[in-house]
Parts: structure tokens; C-alpha cells; sequence
């Protein structure tokens, strides 16, 4: 299994030739190095509705004519976008073929702002997901808060990369992201949503040697950068 990151929170994971990737934000970040265009991928999967998360996501599933998996709201949405869409809600589990992916819950918020600017509508519950494949089992939280119930997947799966927001502000910071990776018990955490806009800039090498400290693995990925499984 191979997991690239392609910034902010935009992750694609590799399997046996297939791919799928999630909350594509390509055009809307100055310092992506990967263009929407240049995206091969065989399922989209997005974990709420802000525009960080799902700026490319039509785009890239109508140029290779795949799905988008999303909330049933979310995915009513990308439907008026033209998109195929596999609608599903928290708890439930959508087997894409190469890859199984659970919706797990979380805490922030899901809206879409509207062309106008002026008015933003219900996007749905926020999530993340829980991707199993080739006998590994990776979590993308999503954006969130620390919660409690992080504890309780970590008893339920047997994580072997969390991937997870550092970036404070909008979501959990570093501080939360060590406690969250903990509870989580993965065998290897990948920081995320940092450093893209200014109430976000964290030190992620700083993290990944807390991390350290507590006898976890971390890794910090440059856009466009790759990791093993």
C-alpha cells in the first residue's frame, strides 16, 4: 500500500494498481504540486463539505469517470455537478473493490458556500474513514476536534497509519493530534491540514518528535511525497 500526499488533507492511497483519493484540494492551494488534471485515480472520497476538502473532487471524478463517495447529503450535491456518487453515513461500509472504507464520525463542521459567496448550505455530518486493503488498516480522521471516542476505535481496529490534522484553529492542534494518535494506538501517524493558510502554520517536525517521545512513529511528507505500508 502506498499513501501520498498531495497537502492539506488531500491524501491518495495506491492498492494492486488501483487508487482512490480524499478531500482533493489542488487548484486552491498555491503550494500543491500536483495538478487536478494529472490526478489517475479510481474512486474520490470526501469527508465533509468545506471547500478545502472538495474543490477538485468533480473535476477529477468526472475526467476519469468514477464515483464520488460522500454523505448522502454531500453526495446529492456533487450529483448536481454532474458526479456518479455512492451516498453512505456514519458507521456504514462501502466495499470499492480494491479497498473497504468505513465513515466514522467527528467534530467540526459541513457546509457549502454557495458561488455567491453569500450563503452556505448543509453539507451533511462531518466524518472521516477508515481504509482497510492488503491486510492494513489506515485512518484519515477528517477535520476534527479530539474526542473521545477515538479510544474506541483504536480498540476496534488495529491501526497501522492515523492520519491526522495538526493544524489548530479549525481543527485539533498539535497537543490534541499526540493525545488523539495515543488513544488511536496506531503503529505510525501522518500530520495533515498545517501550514496551508496562516491560522494554521505548525511545526510538524516538532509533532512527529513528540511522537518519538511516546515510542510512535511519524512522518512528515512534502507535497507530492510517498510512504510504504
Amino acid at each position: 500500500m502506498k499513501i501520498i500526499y498531495h497537502g492539506h488533507s488531500c491524501i491518495q492511497i495506491e492498492v494492486n494498481g488501483k487508487s482512490l483519493i480524499i478531500d482533493p484540494f489542488l487548484r486552491g492551494n498555491p503550494a500543491a504540486v500536483t495538478k487536478p488534471e494529472d490526478v489517475k485515480t479510481d474512486m474520490v472520497l470526501l469527508t465533509h463539505a468545506h471547500v478545502d476538502h472538495i474543490l477538485d473532487a468533480a473535476p477529477i471524478a468526472l475526467q476519469n469517470n468514477v464515483p464520488v463517495v460522500a454523505n448522502v447529503e454531500l453526495a446529492g450535491y456533487m450529483e448536481g455537478q454532474g458526479v456518479q456518487t455512492i451516498g453512505m453515513n456514519i458507521g456504514g461500509t462501502v466495499d470499492l473493490g480494491f479497498a473497504k472504507a468505513t465513515m466514522i464520525h467527528a467534530f467540526h463542521s459541513s457546509g457549502i458556500t454557495l458561488e455567491d459567496g453569500q450563503k452556505a448550505i448543509y453539507g451533511g455530518m462531518p466524518a472521516g474513514f477508515i481504509i482497510q486493503a492488503e491486510g492494513r488498516t489506515v485512518v484519515h480522521t477528517g477535520d476534527t476536534g479530539l474526542f473521545g471516542d477515538l479510544k474506541m476505535f483504536g480498540e476496534l481496529y488495529d491501526i497501522d497509519l492515523a492520519i491526522l490534522p495538526i493544524g489548530g484553529h479549525y481543527t485539533m492542534g498539535p497537543e490534541h493530534a499526540l493525545i488523539a494518535a495515543k488513544w488511536l494506538g496506531a503503529k505510525q501517524v501522518l500530520p495533515i491540514h498545517y501550514n496551508t493558510f496562516p491560522p494554521i502554520v505548525q511545526d510538524a517536525d516538532a509533532f512527529v518528535r513528540a511522537l518519538g517521545e511516546e515510542g510512535i512513529q511519524g512522518t512528515v511528507l512534502a507535497y507530492g511525497e510517498s510512504l510504504e505500508l
